[in-house]
């Protein structure tokens, strides 16, 4: 009898280890003439097409933290895409390098759209993912990223900004966009003015774009990012509940939209 006990629980335990085995997959490309690497990351264990997650990084480049946040969805069911917005592998922790990537990245909105509109493509071309349900997640840069993608027009499910710069849309993309929103903000970030917020909830408002938007007292920029208080920015901070919450918060979200 003890003997089938242990056997169960080996077996038990082989195959919830299987189940949990999270795979990294390289997928090299390129745009404009630079190459870059984004990473999809599935469950080995999953035969079926499972929804798919699109993954901006912070201003930093896609990093650790980044790819982290892409194993995590993992966990939840999906398949994730943690795409390069900057190319040939670039990832600082030197602010003033972050911000200069960034700038050349956000300069050309057209360019900034298609760039995260291929990174879309690459995840649905997955033949793990079922392309007709994805959405797409970004933190910081990244946040803004998503919300460019959606002022697109692009054809997803929904899209979360984590601490995002919040673009406030033209007239015309905010009628283009097609996903519904949601907005996780720390009403302490110093680096997003009260009148960009305004702006940006009023062309959402006036288009009739199903969003919500989530604000946290007290909780300053990067406040999912544990390492947020490591760069020397005093607006950089991580806040524990708030990235509970957030989390919590687009996990339900993304539930809804895949129903």
């Amino acid at each position: 009898m003890i003997s089938r006990i242990l056997l169960l629980s080996a077996f038990l335990s082989i195959s919830l280890t299987a189940h949990a085995a999270v795979v990294e997959q390289a997928v090299p490309y390129e745009y404009g003439g630079v190459k870059y690497t984004g990473y999809l990351y599935f469950d080995d264990a999953v035969k079926e097409k499972r929804p798919g997650v699109l993954v901006v990084h912070e201003w930093w480049g896609l990093n650790d933290y980044t790819k982290s946040k892409a194993r995590e969805l993992v966990g939840e069911g999906y398949v994730a895409f943690a795409m390069d917005m900057y190319g040939e592998n670039r990832v600082t922790s030197h602010p003033a390098k972050a911000k200069e990537w960034m700038k050349a990245t956000t300069k050309n909105v057209d360019e900034w759209q298609k760039r995260a509109n291929l990174g879309l493509q690459l995840l649905r071309d997955s033949d793990k993912v079922h392309n007709l349900k994805v959405a797409a997640i970004g933190y910081c840069f990244g946040g803004a990223t998503v919300m460019q993608l959606a002022y697109s027009g692009a054809n997803v499910a929904g899209v979360v900004s984590f601490h995002g710069s919040l673009p406030p849309a033209t007239d015309e993309q905010a009628k283009a966009i097609k996903a519904r929103v949601l907005v996780e903000h720390g009403n302490d970030d110093a680096f997003i003015p009260v009148e960009r917020i305004t702006k940006f909830r009023k062309a959402l408002d006036t288009a009739n774009v199903d969003y919500r938007f989530n604000g946290y007292d007290g909780v300053r920029h990067a406040f999912t990012n544990p390492d947020a208080g490591s760069y020397g920015i005093p607006n950089l901070q991580y806040d524990a509940e708030a990235d509970k919450k957030s989390w919590s918060n687009m996990k339900k979200f993304l539930a809804s939209i895949f129903q």
